[in-house]
């Protein structure tokens, strides 16, 4: 099929267009057939519309708060052949009956994993040399809260750190902790023992990985099988004078289980940028905690690495449109153990 007779749909709303492209992005996109985009001056499509709007469409370009790809949408989809999702997880748009049709899904979880690997290891050195609060004494003119400060600080050079889960982002991050000169243990049932070894990680079970390691790491997936599997046993198993880092899914730890931990010391520090419950409640306890160090879910893409997501996706539609081999291609088994 030529340039001419293609059709591609953005379900993406205008606005959030500007945010994840580039002019450039978009004319290349445009070079590649007909393109209709979202005009409906909503944040999103319904699943009705979407339904209506994708007869006849070869590809479709999605990310954030797009409608799911249900049985009913996909009984209209008589020519879609790629679905390209400008953002990171898939799991909310993309069905099973997907991938029994054929339809090849694509994401931009490649760009978003550089900008989340830099905010865990910032995450990492801020616990540890605990930066925030040093800065928010010298907001408050405390010079002297360096000499009374209730904690000790540490380096990462030399530790051990713990990833839990080995998906795009661990693996950036076990390549931007090597010139800390850390031992890294992973953690991931679903990666091959010769993946996590031929970066230069050693595999470990759960147990080994919490009473070992200085620095704990979560990059899993939230699954039946993740939910809660950080709780109240699992936090007594690790050192206390660990730290705890959440940039995945806030499900995974059991946040009841982890006020208690901080509040008693069992660990010495958790910086978390996911949460059970988000926003998090103005009345929550982490707020209490001296040793929680919150974010508001800002770990993803950068505003200027945002701007990358649709470019992404257009490049995989390139190669798939030439017949070239894809680089970013979901896997339908990926789906239950990856984010």
């Amino acid at each position: 099929m030529g340039r001419a007779a293609r059709r591609i749909l953005v379900t993406v709303p205008r606005a959030l267009l500007r945010e994840i492209s580039t002019p450039e992005a978009i004319e290349r996109l445009e070079r590649l057939g007909e393109v209709v985009y979202n005009e409906r001056g909503r944040e999103n499509l319904t699943e009705e519309e979407l339904r209506e709007l994708v007869r006849g469409v070869d590809a479709c370009v999605t990310s954030w708060g797009s409608p799911r790809f249900t049985a009913r949408v996909l009984e209209n989809a008589d020519r879609l052949k790629i679905i390209g999702h400008a953002a990171g997880s898939v799991k909310p748009y993309v069905t099973e009956e997907v991938f029994r049709r054929g339809i090849v899904v694509v994401n931009a979880a490649g760009v978003i994993a550089v900008s989340v690997t830099e905010f865990a290891l910032a995450m990492i050195l801020n616990c540890l040399r605990r930066i925030p609060d040093f800065t928010a004494a010298m907001k408050g003119r405390d010079w002297g809260f360096r000499e009374r400060r209730p904690f000790q600080t540490c380096d990462l050079r030399g530790k051990t750190v713990g990833l839990i889960g080995f998906g795009l982002v661990a693996r950036e991050l076990a390549e931007l902790l090597k010139p800390f000169k850390v031992r890294v243990l992973v953690y991931d049932p679903y990666a091959p023992r010769e993946e996590i070894e031929g970066r230069g990680c050693v595999p470990a079970s759960l147990e080994t990985l919490l009473r070992e390691s200085d620095v704990v790491s979560i990059h899993a997936a939230l699954t039946e099988e993740t939910y809660h599997m950080i709780g109240e046993q699992e936090l007594k198993m690790m050192k206390r004078t660990a730290v705890l880092v959440n940039t995945a899914r806030g499900a995974i730890v059991d946040t009841e289980a982890l006020v208690k931990a901080l509040r008693e010391k069992w660990i010495a520090a958790a910086a978390l940028d996911v949460f059970e419950e988000e926003p998090l409640p103005p009345d929550h306890p982490l707020y209490e905690l001296d040793n929680a160090y919150l974010t508001p879910h800002v770990a993803g893409p950068s505003d200027e690495r945002k701007r990358e997501l649709l470019g992404a996706v257009v490049e995989e539609f390139e190669r798939f449109f030439s017949g070239k081999e894809l680089t970013s291609a979901v896997k339908p088994e990926e789906l239950r153990v990856r984010a």
